[in-house]
């Protein structure tokens, strides 16, 4: 209170709330870096793909014997599980990193509402989901399915997370033509077949994750020229949707991305197959995998109109 407002009797202000000012300003900070909590939120669903493929190719998958604990007495691994229990225990830790970056954006797009914070709770209540799909897993002993399923989650996730990023940012354009949008979504149905037949393939392969592990008993060969057929019609379709859409510059720009990705895996997966899928290899073709993922929904998200 002032003195004159004192001599008034004029009444006093309430004293300023430090702790409401330092939390208006990390909403705000927040609000302000959205996008780029967002782009955390991609990169973090793309690394814990390349980092759950190197507990597989380290034969780490069964290093934290059970869920949710890493053994029947102790939450957190010890030595006598070795390399390949500070492996498995650290990809879990990674769970929680997933859970406070996707957090944070439900907080920085809350305001937003609509499609933007539907997206951002989904993805946000997702990374749970996907811890419990990963201790089924180690339940299962690996099962070559639920191991399959475990990582078209994490894809879609991945999609998800480039779909979040198109709503917040991304040019204003008009919804591309009726034949550029088909072709569109046939890139993208053919982009997950690939991705489903990629873990057909896997689960019939050697890197099982665990020595003990069982397969599914298809053919690895067949298997995989069945999956060399698919990556053909994606990069097919990848193709026609470039040409129909030539004119259409972000349509354009985010395809021919795409199609630069295609090819690089495909290369990595035609090398892998000759020499015998050395583990550096596949762990590039998961990452690739990851990035395919991300590509097709970029392609998808980029034929529909925007306007702000």
């Amino acid at each position: 209170m002032t003195l004159r407002q004192a001599q008034d009797g004029a009444p006093s202000e309430p004293p300023a709330d430090p702790d409401a000012s330092a939390k208006d300003k990390a909403l705000g900070w927040l609000r302000d870096h959205a996008f780029g909590l967002a782009i955390a939120n991609l990169i973090a669903n793309i690394g814990i793909v390349v980092t759950g493929a190197v507990v597989r190719l380290t034969g780490s998958g069964l290093g934290c014997p059970t869920w949710p604990k890493c053994t029947e007495e102790s939450y957190v691994t010890h030595e006598a599980l070795g390399i390949n229990g500070v492996i498995e225990f650290g990809n879990r830790l990674l769970t929680y990193v997933l859970a406070a970056i996707a957090i944070l954006v439900v907080v920085a797009v809350w305001k937003r509402g609509g499609t933007v914070r539907t997206l951002a709770i989904i993805i946000a209540c997702g990374v749970p989901l996907q811890g419990v799909i990963g201790g089924i897993t180690v339940l299962t002993q690996l099962n070559p399915y639920v191991v399959a399923l475990h990582l078209l989650a994490s894809m879609g996730m991945v999609g998800l997370c480039v779909w979040l990023l198109d709503d917040l940012r991304s040019p204003r354009r008009a919804a591309a033509p009726r034949s550029v949008r088909i072709a569109a979504i046939v890139t993208f149905v053919l982009g997950w077949l690939t991705l489903w037949l990629g873990t057909v393939v896997t689960g019939s392969g050697p890197h099982s994750g665990d020595l003990d592990s069982r397969r599914t008993g298809l053919d690895p060969q067949l298997m995989s020229h069945i999956h060399a057929y698919a990556v053909y019609a994606l990069v097919a379709a990848t193709l026609v949707t470039l040409w129909l859409g030539r004119k259409h510059a972000y349509v354009r720009r985010v395809t021919i991305v795409l199609l630069v990705i295609e090819l690089a895996q495909g290369l990595i997966g035609w090398v892998q197959y000759l020499t015998d899928l050395p583990v550096v290899l596949v762990g590039f073709h998961m990452l690739g995998a990851a990035l395919i993922s991300a590509g097709i929904a970029r392609v998808v998200c980029s034929v529909r109109a925007r306007s702000v």
